[in-house]
């Protein structure tokens, strides 16, 4: 993992946010964060991994969808107030064969309002083509009285 990026990524996190970055399933899932320019744009890489595969062999959808996920959240953190993923909307263009070592998922802000902000993730296969793209709608949450994380 590049650790010069998640060492900023954790320095831009508002303090005592009362998360585990990166969350278990990022480490699961092997990821990586590989370039980051502030309050713009996330890129993380995810291995291909074979146990990924659906019956054809390509990666499967909720697997593309929990990597734009898990790089969608991580930007949500730093530019906005806490929040949670209250819906992902994904397109796929092409498959993600067992020949592609990994995917690159770009996370970049689309919108913010009071109560949310919306963010894209492109998914891109070894060859720099996309594969996926998808919508994620975060949803700011509230402390509730005597509750620190506000979940």
């Amino acid at each position: 993992m590049n650790n010069q990026i998640l060492a900023k990524i954790m320095n831009l996190l508002p303090g005592n946010a009362g998360m585990a970055l990166p969350p278990n399933v990022f480490l699961d899932m092997k990821g990586e964060f590989i370039e980051f320019i502030e309050g713009q744009r996330l890129v993380a890489r995810y291995p291909n991994m074979e146990r990924y595969a659906n019956p054809f062999g390509f990666m499967q959808g909720g697997i593309i969808v929990a990597a734009m996920d898990n790089t969608v959240s991580p930007l949500s953190y730093m530019v906005a107030p806490p929040n949670i993923t209250s819906g992902i909307e994904a397109t796929f263009k092409r498959p993600i064969k067992s020949a592609d070592p990994f995917i690159d998922v770009i996370a970049t802000v689309v919108n913010r309002s009071d109560s949310t902000i919306t963010l894209q993730a492109e998914v891109l296969n070894a060859r720099g083509k996309r594969a996926a793209m998808g919508i994620a709608k975060c949803t700011f949450i509230k402390a509730r009285r005597g509750d620190s994380n506000g979940v």
